[in-house]
């Protein structure tokens, strides 16, 4: 059953359809929230929308994917529908996303950045269990700034100019 009800979606200001421009609205709003814009590797995204006024976000992907975090080796699972309510260093109320623990699959309810300069994001259940990580774990290099790096790497390190 899914939690996003016609009237949500009524009220949504922000309404998406499409993987491409959900990719880029799901990355944009995790970081205009502080957070690592890499914390949703969804695949095939139907729709996601956003209610600015309360904060409530959903995406709805084509179905359920599990992701590894390779840099940490921990394996995440996210449901066809992923939903939470977001704010500044914030997502509360997230449904959909299940951590691998030794041999349990654990539903997170929260995540939160402690503060942007201790650079750690804390995962945690709805039993108050909690795991933290360091942000970069997280962190997905965007295409434009690959490009800039690929031009940056093959330009010259420094120009000598000589007058003849």
């Amino acid at each position: 059953m899914s939690l996003v009800t016609e009237e949500i979606r009524a009220k949504a200001t922000e309404v998406y359809n499409g993987d491409e421009i959900c990719q880029a609205k799901s990355k944009e709003l995790l970081k205009e929230i502080q957070l690592p814009n890499g914390l949703l590797p969804l695949h095939d995204i139907v729709e996601c929308g956003i209610n600015r006024e309360t904060g409530f976000v959903w995406l709805k992907q084509k179905k359920s994917i599990t992701h590894k975090f390779d840099k940490i080796g921990k394996l995440v699972t996210y449901a066809p529908e992923v939903t939470a309510v977001v704010e500044k260093g914030k997502i509360k109320k997230l449904t959909g996303v299940k951590t691998k623990e030794l041999l349990l699959w654990v539903s997170l309810c929260d995540i939160y950045a402690d503060e942007p300069s201790t650079g750690r994001v804390t995962f945690k259940s709805p039993t108050g269990l909690y795991r933290t990580f360091p942000t970069a774990v997280f962190e997905v290099e965007e295409p434009a700034a690959k490009e800039e790096t690929a031009a940056a790497a093959a330009a010259p390190a420094s120009v000598e100019v000589k007058e003849a």
